[in-house]
């Protein structure tokens, strides 16, 4: 490993503003205490606790019953 790096060519990732958005969402004490909570056990920031759970919704195609929960 070397003792000093150039960066001085290096080019930013033209993708990296692809990647994520920033949006605002509204979440009730109870959901986000919950995702704080699994964030301070694991180590991992509760955003992307969030978004790893949703991406898995996601991915599996998992719908809501809105008549179950009225």
């Amino acid at each position: 490993m070397r003792k000093e790096y150039d960066f001085s060519k290096s080019v930013k990732n033209p993708y990296a503003r692809r990647l994520k958005r920033q949006i605002t969402i509204r979440l009730d004490k109870t959901t986000l205490d919950y995702f704080k909570k699994m964030a301070f056990r694991t180590g991992i920031p509760y955003q992307n606790l969030i978004n790893f759970y949703l991406q898995a919704c996601a991915d599996k195609g998992l719908m809501l019953d809105f008549q179950k929960a009225a």
